[in-house]
């Protein structure tokens, strides 16, 4: 069964959320599911997670685009050790938020757009641009600080 076909099929009948790693994380695309999966191929760069993820496309609650929706699968290989995180769980989660803000991005826009290095030149060495060059930094990640 091709990993679409399972994604779009449905709800998961194993309970995901005990492991946190399993947890759904989804975004909202404004578009319809043939435009976000063409051909039944997934977007690029949830594509590039390869089989550590799992995706579910469906159509939006109120008719307002598409929901994509991915995890990481329960026992996929995590990204490498390091000290604050051992698992490397942290990292696949931060690769999975990534993969489908990139996903919305490109598919939405056409481009994945950045923020660095800032459009008006360079930040003077201040706190406030010290301040501003770490949040950016922080917030590609899990998209969060």
């Amino acid at each position: 069964m091709s990993k679409l076909r399972q994604a779009v099929g449905g709800a998961d009948p194993t309970p995901g959320d005990a492991d946190p790693r399993s947890r759904w994380r989804s975004v909202t695309v404004y578009r319809s599911p043939e435009e976000v999966t063409p051909g039944g191929q997934l977007p690029a760069p949830l594509a590039a997670l390869g089989d550590s993820v799992e995706v579910q496309v469906r159509p939006a609650p109120g008719d307002k685009g598409t929901e994509l929706a991915a995890r990481l699968r329960v026992g996929a290989a995590t990204g490498p050790r390091t000290a604050e995180d051992p698992d490397g769980d942290a990292r696949s989660r931060e690769e999975v938020r990534s993969a489908l803000r990139e996903a919305k991005q490109l598919i939405e826009v056409g481009e994945v757009l950045r923020v660095d290095p800032a459009p008006h030149g360079h930040r003077p060495r201040t706190p406030g641009g010290k301040l501003v060059e770490t949040a950016t930094r922080h917030a590609g990640g899990e998209g969060v600080l």
